[in-house]
């Protein structure tokens, strides 16, 4: 089994790998960090540089972490693709990055974290950016 962190460059996805490593130590287990850009799109924030993604798998390997990195593209919904690949790898746990979005945002444009919280068939770990005590 594994923890699988959704990682975004971001600093909710700093705290979800930060998270995403100590979890994967302490239940000794390996972790997979999932990057995911819509398949076609010319320009997506959410895709983390090579580099990086190498240096979050750095930083789980120096913990004492086997860590795998895996960008798969998606194609319609990344909740649901994010979920499919945590059925994949059999995480034992799901670490994803919350980030603070107003009532009005939340509703006019969902959230693809609210949808692996309500979705997941495995538990979920939501951390906040800064208030890491990890």
């Amino acid at each position: 089994m594994s923890i699988i962190v959704g990682f975004v460059p971001t600093p909710a996805g700093e705290a979800a790998l930060v998270a995403g490593i100590a979890e994967a130590t302490l239940r000794k287990e390996d972790l997979v960090i999932v990057n995911s850009a819509r398949e076609g799109a010319l320009v997506d924030k959410s895709v983390a540089p090579s580099d990086l993604l190498a240096d979050a798998a750095r930083r789980a390997e120096d913990a004492g972490v086997t860590a795998t990195v895996m960008q798969p593209p998606y194609l319609n919904d990344l909740a649901d693709e994010f979920l499919e690949v945590a059925r994949q790898v059999d995480a034992s746990l799901i670490v994803i990055g919350l980030r603070h979005r107003s009532q009005v945002g939340k509703f006019i444009l969902g959230s693809h974290a609210q949808r692996i919280l309500m979705q997941a068939d495995r538990p979920v770990l939501a951390v906040k950016a800064g208030n890491s005590h990890f």
